[in-house]
């Protein structure tokens, strides 16, 4: 129970620090970078899968 507790206190200091970051210019622009990167890295990891899952099937590209 104790170390929930520390997972919850954890995470809402990392909310807290975050939304004071990202009132900044240069936090917002790292926030939007971050967000594109995570964009373009799960578009990959669908594209790959696609890809996998076709060539599993025999209908490879």
């Amino acid at each position: 129970m104790k170390s929930v507790l520390w997972l919850l206190a954890g995470a809402v200091a990392g909310f807290a620090v975050a939304h004071q970051v990202n009132k900044t210019e240069q936090g917002r622009k790292f926030f939007s970078e971050l967000d594109q990167k995570a964009h373009d890295f799960g578009a990959a990891v669908a594209e790959g899968y696609y890809a996998r899952e076709a060539e599993l099937r025999g209908k490879s590209e």
